[in-house]
């Protein structure tokens, strides 16, 4: 899995989905006296998100509406889609693992809308046309 930091103070996993994205979402409880920080693939969140402010308050709702930003490590695994599909995955994962931490967030949470998988994803490519619905341009002579 992620790697493997002292079980004893894992606080809660889970896992988001989006598009073809999926992220496993750890959060620990910090040590004495160590800043709260978020890696994603063992890469600081701003590096990997390219520093994408839309990315970074996207998936750091949660936290900010439970006034949390400031008291867990957060470990991302992430793999498949892209930076965008990715982002919603994770912001998914970090919202069912702090329902996990404290069932009283999940009521917060649920309104805010971050407890629903967004089920859209690419509509599959149909034979005779280009892509999904585009067609080759129609000629009447």
């Amino acid at each position: 899995m992620v790697s493997d930091i002292v079980d004893k103070k894992l606080l809660a996993l889970a896992i988001g989905r989006r598009k073809q994205a999926v992220a496993i979402v750890q959060i620990y409880s910090l040590e004495n006296n160590k800043p709260s920080e978020i890696l994603i693939n063992n890469v600081i969140a701003d590096v990997f998100l390219q520093f994408n402010s839309v990315y970074l308050n996207s998936f750091q709702t949660s936290l900010t509406l439970l006034n949390l930003s400031k008291n867990f490590k957060i470990v991302v695994k992430t793999r498949g889609g892209g930076l965008s599909g990715q982002t919603g995955a994770i912001k998914l994962g970090l919202a069912r693992a702090l329902c996990k931490i404290d069932p009283s967030h999940r009521t917060i949470l649920k309104l805010a809308g971050l407890l629903t998988r967004d089920s859209r994803s690419v509509e599959r490519k149909k034979y005779g046309l280009k892509k999904a619905r585009k067609a080759s341009q129609y000629s009447k002579r």
